[in-house]
């Protein structure tokens, strides 16, 4: 079964990328032809996502605009938080309430999303419908351009857990359901939160992207990847 609902998140500030997003959300800095939120939503498209709805905190209405202006030819809506900031957890179940029951793909677009991840999205989405529990694309961190990141989590055959040293990262792309978040009643909440308690119960799933991984982490990073790109 293709998953093909998903969520952007777009609604952070940006600090890291100061001066940059005083002006610009991150989410429309620009890397080559196109800004990081087109590209993320050509790789969703491409893959047959039919449902997209973007989050929006930070100069929102420049993102609506943008959208308004470029006519994706999909389904996107806009899950606001213009008057609160719900962190990554909150904000995805808030957006997530346009999808009922489905299960979902959260996607990070301070990643740069290709075709070049067609294959891993297929085979992540393989795992979750095998398993039916909630399945992050990992890679190990030789394979970042941005040396600075120290891993996030272990994977141990399909297994995500965390340990004292980590040699994995979270790509930003992950495919999950209603059920993760039962049981939570607070309204601003990071997917930590979620991912602690998949992790305690050994229901957090992973797979190893082979791709290098290019993430706009900060400024210094985004002005190499300009010239790499």
């Amino acid at each position: 079964m293709n998953v093909d609902k998903a969520i952007i998140l777009a609604a952070g500030y940006g600090k890291r990328l100061l001066p940059l997003t005083l002006k610009t959300p991150k989410p429309l800095v620009q890397i080559g032809k196109n800004c990081l939120l087109e590209k993320t939503i050509i790789f969703l498209v491409r893959n047959k996502v039919k449902e997209i709805v973007i989050n929006t905190h930070h100069l929102g209405e420049q993102i609506k605009k943008f959208l308004k202006k470029k006519k994706f030819n999909t389904s996107i809506k806009i899950s606001d938080e213009k008057n609160k900031l719900l962190d990554t957890g909150g904000g995805a179940l808030k957006a997530s309430r346009f999808f009922n029951n489905k299960p979902f793909i959260i996607i990070n677009p301070d990643t740069i999303w290709s075709s070049k991840y067609n294959k891993e999205l297929k085979l992540l989405t393989e795992l979750y419908n095998k398993n039916r529990r909630p399945s992050l694309l990992l890679v190990h961190k030789d394979l970042s351009f941005d040396k600075s990141f120290k891993g996030d989590f272990n994977l141990i055959n399909t297994i995500v857990r965390k340990d004292k040293k980590n040699n994995y990262i979270f790509t930003g792309l992950q495919i999950i359901d209603h059920e993760a978040f039962h049981n939570i009643r607070k309204q601003i909440f990071s997917m930590n939160k979620i991912w602690h308690k998949l992790m305690e119960e050994k229901k957090l799933l992973g797979i190893k992207s082979k791709k290098t991984f290019y993430h706009v982490n900060n400024l210094e990073t985004y002005e190499k990847l300009v010239k790499k790109i």
